[in-house]
């Protein structure tokens, strides 16, 4: 599924038009979007909530990319932003949305020491410094409701989410 989007988990506006200017921007910019957050935010931005997670499933994807080149981490974490169908980009895309934050923030953490940092001359267009500021007005759940949407939005599947009740009008039954 690498040019479909799958369904929203957003449910505030501001949150999802927040989420559409993210979602324009270019893949270095999300890139660089996602740096700025865990390193500008901090601990206020956590990978999941507590057991969420399961770092078994997230730690040896945070493990394969230090042990790449940086020149190929960078391009490793470009596929996985475009959803294109490479090794790394396929198993982060068969995780769980809460799996896909930890590896995000595993990934954040490990930049500048084991993982490719930002170049010391990028600059930051505007929207992106705009989309920061923005995201730390909002409260924590909106927060990380925009991450987990931006996190799970990236990653090659062909995976796809079944019909709701909306568009069958059908009732699963047990």
């Amino acid at each position: 599924m690498t040019s479909e989007t799958q369904t929203s988990q957003i449910t505030g506006q501001p949150t999802d038009k927040l989420f559409q200017r993210y979602d324009a921007l270019g893949v270095d910019d999300k890139l660089a979007l996602l740096y700025y957050v865990y390193k500008a935010m901090g601990g206020s931005i956590t990978p999941a909530a507590p057991g969420a997670a399961d770092p078994a499933l997230a730690q040896p994807l945070i493990e394969e990319l230090c042990g790449l080149s940086e020149d190929e981490q960078l391009e490793a974490m470009r596929a996985v932003v475009r959803r294109d169908e490479t090794d790394i980009s396929r198993r982060y895309g068969g995780l769980a949305a809460n799996n896909k934050l930890l590896i995000w923030y595993g990934w954040a953490e490990a930049m500048g020491d084991h993982i490719v940092d930002m170049p010391s001359d990028y600059k930051p267009e505007g929207p992106v410094q705009k989309i920061v500021s923005d995201l730390k007005g909002l409260d924590f759940q909106a927060q990380i409701s925009l991450l987990r949407e931006t996190a799970t939005q990236m990653g090659y599947t062909t995976v796809t989410a079944p019909p709701t009740q909306a568009e069958t009008g059908v009732t699963d039954s047990l």
